[in-house]
């Protein structure tokens, strides 16, 4: 599955990069990108688990930047 996700309000460049590397790390990912400019995360991940995924991928984005909103 390939799903782009907004990542409203994310300000800062380090945190999109931490972002990325520890989403990549999640099973079942197979390539995730952290755009900081765009405010977007592009991820391709199994269709099975992308439920689980995109709620770890929550804990991750809101444990670094607290006030971003993700809309899918």
């Amino acid at each position: 599955m390939h799903k782009v996700v907004r990542l409203l309000d994310l300000d800062c460049a380090h945190c999109a990069a931490k972002m990325q590397e520890e989403i990549g790390k999640l099973d079942g990912v197979n390539k995730v990108r952290v755009n900081f400019m765009g405010e977007r995360m592009t991820l391709d991940c199994e269709d099975d688990k992308y439920d689980a995924i995109m709620k770890e991928a929550e804990k991750i984005i809101h444990g670094l930047e607290p006030d971003v909103t993700i809309k899918a």
